[in-house]
């Protein structure tokens, strides 16, 4: 694929609609020289230009600089499509619904809490459910389940009470996309997540006790409120099982329907269907209910590490841990960009409106959308907004993380998980995760260097890098 990529700047690459038959748009991919070699070691370009086939595809597809190999789509993939005739894709968002990242952070120092910090971490992990499989603490009626993938954050902090209604503000779309419907939801999926509210997972997702090490933009910093030395935790979790299988249930019966709507594809894991057909519309209703259950999931757990912190940490009278902003990867949504409404698909990648954009909070609006990019346990998450020039490049989206360099089964032959858990305690970082095998998994040399997509993002004028921060504490399923 690297013969059919043009390089048309030092970060952006593209490699043009004829390149291939059934192309309808190019493909474009963020990336310098170091990052593009790397994602030609799989099939990451090649599934970007199946996506650029796809009926209705509109402008062109991007690759985000963490990109690799994923089902059907690349993770860090980014699709748009024209409503309401063009298609919708699962492999287009992902299994994990509406995986997301949200920071908290206190009016607390680090140093101020360096005493109890270890104590904190292990008040954590005996609060918050990790693991494949574990269950929450909240088990949900059928009727309490349907009103939490309906009304998502606001449902969880108004009618439950966890969290303030300050929290909405500060989470895209207010934790809600009115397009929920539960009744689409499958029993499966509904058993599935009935008791997993208020859980982590395993594979990639975690929680972080950090620091903000060095502040990169002032204006912005303060802006968002964060400061040099500042006590922050990072939650990274999704929809959990019942999101899987609604990914599940919606690419078989889309794969069944593919020649009931006259669509052929280079790869079946594309399945897909026109967003105005039933198929279409039923996928839709469920994963914008799986999308509010993740964001629920991620409210339960925030309200969790409030009532750890305010036990363990201690307290000058402030406000405890404040929410600096939740935004979500591996969703799909109607967004109006260059006059036309569009079907956005972010797999593996995370909105990033520019400053000025009306679906900002007024303390962002400013300076532009919070987007946070963590590398890996051991390694510096970034804190970042959203800049100008994101529209035109990747339909304001940018990257959700480092992405991976090597699989899940090649970082277990590469690194022991117990060795992996004394090099992090060496350095300083509490660590706690059952499993050595899960634990190896997520080593530092299984993805990219953050550093560098960072840069790549900010040079290709995507985001502007507003703070970095360094992890004390790792919490992992």
């Amino acid at each position: 694929m690297a013969s059919v990529a043009t390089r048309i700047s030092d970060v952006l690459y593209e490699v043009p609609k004829d390149a291939r038959r059934g192309m309808h748009v190019p493909a474009r991919i963020v990336a310098d020289a170091e990052l593009m070699a790397q994602i030609e070691h799989d099939r990451s370009i090649e599934q970007l230009l199946n996506v650029a086939t796809l009926p209705g595809v509109w402008g062109r597809v991007v690759g985000m600089p963490d990109m690799h190999e994923g089902y059907g789509f690349p993770v860090g993939g980014v699709a748009a499509t024209l409503a309401p005739d063009g298609v919708i894709s699962p492999g287009g968002i992902g299994f994990d619904i509406n995986c997301g990242v949200r920071l908290l952070a206190s009016r607390l120092t680090r140093a101020e809490v360096s005493g109890v910090l270890e104590p904190f971490v292990h008040e954590l992990s005996r609060s918050i459910p990790t693991g494949y499989g574990r269950h929450g603490r909240l088990s949900l009626t059928d009727e309490e389940l349907d009103r939490v993938l309906e009304g998502g954050c606001e449902h969880v902090i108004g009618a439950l009470g966890l969290g303030v209604p300050e929290d909405l503000e500060r989470i895209e779309s207010r934790g809600r996309l009115p397009g929920a419907d539960a009744r689409k939801v499958s029993p499966r999926a509904k058993e599935r997540g009935r008791d997993q509210l208020g859980t982590l997972g395993g594979g990639n997702h975690f929680l972080e006790v950090q620091e903000v090490e060095t502040v990169l933009d002032a204006g912005a910093a303060r802006a968002l409120g964060l400061f040099e030395g500042q006590l922050t935790v990072l939650i990274h979790t999704g929809s959990r099982g019942l999101g899987h299988q609604v990914c599940t249930d919606a690419v078989r019966t889309m794969d069944a329907s593919l020649s009931s709507h006259g669509i052929t594809l280079p790869d079946r894991q594309l399945a897909c269907a026109p967003l105005s057909s039933p198929e279409g519309q039923d996928y839709f209703g469920a994963m914008c209910a799986a999308a509010n259950f993740a964001w629920a999931n991620r409210q339960v757990l925030t309200h969790r590490v409030r009532a750890v912190a305010d036990r363990v940490l201690p307290r000058r009278g402030e406000p405890g841990l404040e929410l600096v902003y939740d935004v979500a990867h591996n969703i799909a949504k109607l967004e109006e960009h260059a006059g036309r409404r569009l079907c956005i698909h972010r797999k593996g990648a995370t909105r990033a409106f520019g400053p000025g954009h009306p679906e900002l909070p007024a303390r962002y609006r400013e300076v532009g959308q919070p987007v946070f990019i963590p590398g890996s346990m051991g390694t510096r998450t970034f804190v970042l907004v959203g800049a100008p020039a994101s529209e035109d490049i990747s339909f304001a989206s940018c990257c959700h993380g480092a992405g991976r360099a090597l699989s899940r089964h090649a970082a277990k032959r590469q690194v022991e998980g117990h060795v992996l858990r004394k090099e992090l305690e060496a350095q300083g970082i509490v660590v706690r995760c059952p499993s050595n095998a899960e634990l190896a998994e997520e080593a530092p040399v299984a993805y990219k260097d953050v550093s560098r997509v960072v840069d790549v993002v900010v040079r290709a004028g995507i985001a502007r890098a507003v703070a970095r921060l360094r992890p004390w504490g790792v919490l992992k399923g």
